[in-house]
């Protein structure tokens, strides 16, 4: 048997989630904690957007992740729970200092920052990123900022053009310094238009490609989802050619329905394939790997 195909069978998606999937709520006072907090300022996180598994255990760790741009996105992946639509809530010129707040308040010594996609917005969301970080900065500037961004993709119908808006946009937000610059590949590039409406394959390798090559100092990281109905060698090939942008850190974990408005399961990996494709990745050169069936784009992203 090749090496890198799997050789454990599938097990197909049921009403009853297996075993694995189980996780207890984690540390509930740092849940309400945080909660609090996030609802005392108007704000909202992709851990309760996205009923993140692990967020109880990430809050206690002083880790969250909170979603800038307000809870509409202007793209439809079939995967997200995040709401969408065409018009979603005007520019909060104030969000960026609540944000600030909430971390102080919290005590969070980690915090990563996504955003819905605003294809409505000049700069695609840019600003947001970059305003938030010099919020948090001036309050406490030891606070380790890692950002998950949208492709900042659009705006333009030349596509010689479209990349450079692309790229000009990145750069404004690695010139601000985050110590992780995390882009999500999300699924195989079969999978891509059914999953990913609005981006492409190609367009997230070349963006984590121009982030390798505007600024090398800062890491760069992806993550896929699995249980889409792709193959075990697609997986592998998608870590191939995100190594072929050297991107450095990977996540890799199991997708889960959000309701029956969303993509179905098409079976779940088991632990021990995640294992396997986690040995697989480190082999491939990737310098920091989380793969399991839980794992998120934030897991342990303090360490």
């Amino acid at each position: 048997m090749n090496p890198r195909q799997s050789r454990y069978s599938a097990i197909a998606p049921t009403e009853r989630l297996p075993d694995w999937l189980r996780s207890p709520i984690g540390n509930a006072s740092a849940l309400e904690a945080v909660q609090g907090v996030v609802k005392q300022q108007r704000l909202h996180t992709i851990c309760e957007e996205g009923r993140c598994p692990n967020r109880g255990e990430c809050y206690a760790a002083g880790t969250a992740t909170f979603l800038l741009g307000g809870p509409i996105c202007t793209r439809s992946c079939a995967f997200c729970q995040v709401e969408k639509g065409e018009a979603p809530a005007p520019f909060d010129a104030a969000e960026a200092e609540r944000v600030a707040a909430a971390v102080l308040s919290l005590g969070l010594r980690y915090v990563v920052l996504t955003a819905v996609a605003r294809d409505d917005l000049a700069d695609h969301g840019a600003g947001l990123f970059t305003g938030t970080m010099a919020a948090i900065r001036q309050r406490n500037p030891l606070v380790a900022i890692e950002v998950l961004t949208p492709d900042f993709w659009g705006g333009h119908r030349d596509e010689q053009e479209a990349i450079a808006a692309q790229h000009q946009r990145l750069a404004t937000v690695l010139a601000a310094r985050p110590v992780c610059f995390n882009h999500n590949l999300e699924t195989v590039e079969r999978l891509q238009g059914e999953v990913r409406r609005g981006a492409t394959y190609r367009r997230s390798l070349g963006l984590l490609a121009a982030a390798r090559e505007l600024a090398p100092q800062i890491p760069t990281k992806s993550g896929l989802m699995l249980g889409l109905g792709e193959s075990f060698e697609e997986v592998v090939q998608a870590m191939g050619d995100l190594r072929a942008v050297d991107c450095q850190r990977l996540t890799l974990g199991q997708y889960l329905r959000p309701s029956l408005a969303h993509i179905p399961v098409d079976r779940y990996w088991t632990p021990e394939e995640f294992q396997q494709l986690g040995a697989i990745a480190g082999e491939l050169g990737f310098a920091q790997v989380r793969s399991g069936p839980l794992v998120r784009s934030s897991y342990h992203a303090g360490d």
